[in-house]
């Protein structure tokens, strides 16, 4: 039986190419998801082991970056005392944050898409396990005001070399550094920054620009003495630690930065492993279809083995064998494509600033036993229903001439198909309307179970389409027609899996193109209803600035108020919370916020306003107080009034925030004109006073819109671009079925050659047949993307996306494209189907 395998297998191999091809693409997601992430966090956690001491001491529950950054600081006579602590070689004083972006001379900003713009004092400090940091390795360490250090990889691309003056942008009181450059920074022990550019000032000019000119530092490290480990110095250290300061050894500070970072960019394993798990769903369809005609025609061959003695056991293991080598083949080449995907994954986040280049690829153990594990389990989960139908042909068909391979009852096949409907649509109501953790989880094991129901149902379902079809067929193209109709109704279930596998592509094309419509409407209603202001100045990188910049917009003729926004980021009852903070007094200007509870007015000291929702989670109302905890404590705030805008959910006062341990600096200006102003002229005169600052953008409300869309279009096109993986895998599936049709047909399309059908006409046949399969899979993933995409927009009402919108356009689009690819799928199926020499095809059994 092995020896028999062998020979199936290799007397097979083009038809089951396309097969491994799934396989392969399925394969390559996971196992190129795996090798980039393992490779992102293998270089990050390389990063910050260079960027601590022995032990790190620091104000409990400071800052230096992103949105919960904090001004809390560690005065310089407490790094004097942590260097006298028994165990300490020394204690360095670490002036560090981030915020600083330069300027190439291109006029361009240097990374700042994602990668950080950060700064440091310089010091003579090793890291912790005497690692050296980041230093200066070309010219020397700044020591006056206006000289700087640059690390290499930054110099370099800025186009900047020693001695020239440097062009930086500051989120700090200064808004533009121009400081000498005097020295080149790089790592001796080797490492990357991954993309981030580093500036490194003289501690007194650092403190100067970075610390209001005061004597403190945000950190300290203290040098670990020989023989001395970590935990000793950080026990000992704590022992002379004032109240409302921490000391952590170096590797835990590491492993906790790194952590909290990875964590925050670990969706892009779930994103790009949920599109692999699409991939292999898709690419099982193909699978069991090309088994399944395989074992049909090879039925006699197993029929006499079976009446040579072979059992049921030994057919079935000869057919999931020849699905273990497709696996096992299809794995092998899926991790080698795996590894050049995880290639291009780098290189791309390297364009958007994220440079892991300086990290090979790093290939753990798991990653080749998960790409083998999945592609074998795939690949002989899908074969096990056609090998097992196989086992039932009985002996004595070997004497037939025709032997018909046993089909399950379609009515069966319907009854479980609407069960897992039911099912998926009961998991899916769950996730979206019930308190239960991960809902998420919950929506996708619905969506992706009532998208098997439907396949599973999909031979009753497709009848009464097919045999519109057929009739239609026999109306418009006459004989050729009514053969092509009759050809696609002939094995309903062969076709409807066909279909299914384009199914399930479209269906998440049209959910998502749903999906990012109705985004982008409800930003256009949101930015139409709420922003009544006239010009928005804001970053370009998505980073705050410095409030300078608002000085020197209020002074630009025909400005009429300008309204500062800043954000924080801190806790309310555990949970994460976001606030944002204005000037209530000129807030009106600018944005319509219609009040249900409470008085925008009574928004001052310590107070805030919420949104209906958070107030309704939070079971508070006017009158009612929220404890936050900000950085330099737990801070009571009442409640003053209650919005529905789809605007902030917590909105206090600038005072809040700087009083809360905030570092001062705007992350969107809004500014209404004053009576009679032109627009377009005071926008003209903003973009001039700020002209210095290219990370800086002037809009009016069009393009603020504007703006807010691009990241959804962003978005909707990269998955678009994943998607399209799954589209290819399913034409492939047209492809191969209407192959193996037409070889399964070889005597049959015999006949119709030697009783006058043409070439022309055989062609024609077999893209009708081939169209008809792409319409149905298209009906169906229409229909389902449009229930799935309403369902999902009904459930974001709540978060601000309240407009739904179909984009039918689109929708009719995808239908035409359906037929483009039935056409296309058909054309090498139809070329062979022509080329066949009538005796030998009637010959063929």
């Amino acid at each position: 039986m092995l020896h028999a395998a062998w020979r199936s297998l290799l007397g097979r191999k083009l038809r089951l190419l396309t097969s491994t091809f799934a396989i392969v693409l399925g394969v390559a997601f996971v196992a190129g998801t795996l090798i980039f992430t393992d490779t992102l966090d293998r270089s990050f956690t390389s990063i910050f082991d260079s960027s601590v001491g022995d032990v790190v001491v620091q104000p409990t529950g400071a800052q230096q970056s992103g949105a919960e950054r904090t001004t809390l600081t560690v005065p310089a006579a407490l790094v004097d005392r942590l260097a006298e602590v028994p165990g300490a070689a020394r204690a360095d004083g670490q002036a560090s944050g981030s915020g600083v972006f330069v300027i190439g001379k291109n006029g361009r900003v240097v990374g700042g898409q994602g990668s950080p713009g950060l700064w440091r004092n310089a010091t003579g400090a090793l890291a912790a396990g005497g690692v050296q940091p980041l230093q200066v390795v070309r010219g020397e360490d700044p020591q006056g005001q206006d000289e700087v250090a640059l690390d290499a990889g930054t110099a370099r691309r800025a186009g900047y070399g020693l001695g020239e003056k440097i062009r930086l942008v500051n989120v700090g009181r200064r808004a533009v550094l121009t400081p000498r450059l005097v020295g080149i920074a790089d790592f001796p022990d080797g490492g990357s920054l991954n993309g981030a550019s580093v500036a490194i000032f003289s501690t007194p000019a650092a403190q100067e620009l970075f610390l209001q000119g005061r004597d403190v530092y945000n950190s300290v490290w203290v040098t670990a003495a020989d023989g001395v480990s970590q935990e000793e110095l950080r026990d000992r250290v704590a022992r002379v630690l004032p109240r409302g300061f921490e000391a952590t050894t170096g590797t835990k500070a590491a492993a906790e930065s790194a952590s909290d970072l990875l964590q925050a960019i670990s969706f892009l394993t779930v994103f790009l492993l949920v599109f692999a798990g699409i991939s292999l769903v898709v690419g099982s369809f193909l699978i069991v279809n090309t088994f399944s005609m395989l074992v049909a025609q090879r039925s006699r061959e197993l029929a006499l083995l079976r009446a040579l003695g072979a059992s049921r056991g030994q057919v079935t293991r000869s057919v999931l064998f020849e699905a273990l080598v497709v696996g096992l083949a299809g794995s092998a080449v899926g991790l080698g494509v795996g590894v050049l995907l995880a290639l291009g994954i780098r290189a791309l986040f390297g364009r958007f600033g994220l440079d892991l280049s300086a990290q090979s690829l790093v290939i753990a153990w798991r990653t080749p036993v998960a790409a083998v594990a999945v592609g074998v389990l795939v690949t002989v989960v899908a074969a096990y229903l056609p090998a097992r139908r196989s086992a039932r042909i009985p002996p004595v068909a070997a004497l037939r001439d025709d032997v018909a391979m046993p089909e399950s009852a379609l009515r069966r096949r319907f009854v479980v198909g609407t069960l897992m409907v039911l099912a998926g649509v009961a998991a899916g109501a769950t996730g979206l309307f019930a308190d239960v953790p991960r809902p998420g989880y919950w929506v996708g094991f619905g969506a992706l179970l009532a998208m098997l129901g439907v396949a599973t149902a999909s031979p009753v379902i497709a009848l009464p389409f097919l045999g519109a079809v057929a009739a239609a067929y026999r109306r418009v193209f006459g004989t050729t027609g009514r053969l092509a109709g009759q050809n696609a109704l002939r094995n309903p279930r062969r076709t409807a899996a066909t279909a299914s596998a384009l199914m399930i592509g479209l269906t998440l094309v049209t959910t998502m193109s749903i999906a990012g419509t109705s985004a982008k409407a409800s930003v256009d209603q949101t930015v139409a209803r709420t922003f009544v202001g006239d010009i928005v100045v804001s970053n370009a990188i998505g980073q705050a600035f410095s409030p300078e910049i608002a000085q020197r917009v209020e002074r630009q003729p025909g400005v009429g108020s300008v309204t500062r926004l800043r954000s924080a980021e801190t806790r309310v009852d555990g949970e994460r919370a976001f606030l944002t903070a204005a000037d209530p007094a000129t807030l009106p200007d600018v944005l319509r916020l219609d009040l249900v509870a409470g008085s925008l007015a009574d928004l001052r000291g310590e107070s805030v306003v919420l949104s209906q929702d958070k107030a309704q989670e939070l079971g508070v109302g006017v009158g009612d107080s929220i404890v936050l905890r900000f950085p330099e404590g737990r801070t009571r705030l009442r409640v003053v009034g209650i919005h529905d805008a789809a605007f902030a959910s917590y909105l206090t006062t600038l005072g809040v925030l700087e009083r809360g341990g905030y570092p001062v600096e705007d992350s969107a200006l809004l500014v209404s004109l004053a009576p009679g102003a032109d627009g377009g002229r005071v926008s003209d005169e903003i973009e001039k006073a700020t002209a210095d600052l290219p990370i800086l953008t002037v809009k009016d409300q069009t393009e603020y819109a504007a703006e807010q869309r691009a990241p959804i279009d962003r978005l909707v096109l990269m998955i678009y671009a994943l998607l399209g993986l799954a589209l290819v895998i399913a034409v492939l599936g047209v492809v191969n079925t209407l192959g193996l049709s037409v070889i399964e047909r070889t005597r049959e399309i015999g006949l119709l050659r030697a009783i006058g059908m043409d070439r022309r006409r055989l062609r024609r046949m077999i893209g009708l047949e081939s169209v008809a399969i792409a319409v149905l899979g298209a009906v169906l993933g229409l229909a389902m993307g449009l229930v799935f995409g309403i369902a999902l927009m009904a459930s974001l009402r709540d978060e601000g996306l309240e407009v739904t919108r179909v984009p039918w356009g689109s929708l009719g689009l995808y239908l035409v494209a359906a037929v483009v690819i039935g056409l296309v799928a058909a054309v090498l199926p139809a070329r062979r189907a022509a080329r066949l020499d009538v005796l030998r095809a009637i010959e063929h059994e």
